[in-house]
């Protein structure tokens, strides 16, 4: 019988934020190192079926990544993530969006604040994931998009990776 993760996936319309609980059965510099290494990221940074390719990345303060998502129709969807606060096997911060190719933001769509706290405990690591909207309709949308169920997917190859 698997063990079962810790995992929580909650809405807050009043705040606009989406938050995420969720434990890995890794050490802590393992976690860290999968949301922090594109070689890493893009092994299960997308949902079931499609493929993530990082272009570039630089994380560290004032840094980004730019990505791709590759789909089962052929089809690209492109995201940045900036990084505006890093601590060391602690968290990091900073805002997303989705592009183009050449890291223009698509103001149509969805962006967002994010925020990751990591808190190993007896050799398990537990992430803290805060998704923030500038409004209701953003967050909706995205919800829209399917972003519950495409960080589920993701999370859930991230345990894959960690195995």
């Amino acid at each position: 019988m698997k063990n079962r993760l810790f995992f929580d996936f909650s809405v807050d319309k009043k705040t606009n934020t989406i938050s995420i609980q969720r434990e890995f059965a890794a050490a802590l510099p393992l976690v860290w190192d999968a949301w922090t290494k594109p070689e890493i990221i893009d092994r299960w940074w997308a949902p079931e079926g499609w493929e993530c390719k990082t272009k570039s990345m630089d994380f560290k303060v004032g840094g980004l990544r730019l990505y791709f998502m590759h789909g089962p129709a052929d089809e690209e969807h492109w995201g940045i993530n900036t990084y505006t606060k890093i601590q060391l096997h602690k968290g990091f911060s900073g805002k997303d969006c989705f592009t183009d190719e050449n890291a223009n933001i698509i103001e149509e769509y969805p962006n967002s604040d994010y925020k990751i706290e990591f808190i190993e405990k007896e050799g398990r690591t537990f992430i803290k994931h805060h998704t923030t909207y500038p409004s209701l309709d953003q967050l909706e949308a995205s919800l829209t998009y399917g972003f519950e169920e495409g960080m589920t997917m993701a999370l859930e190859g991230l345990d894959e990776v960690l195995r």
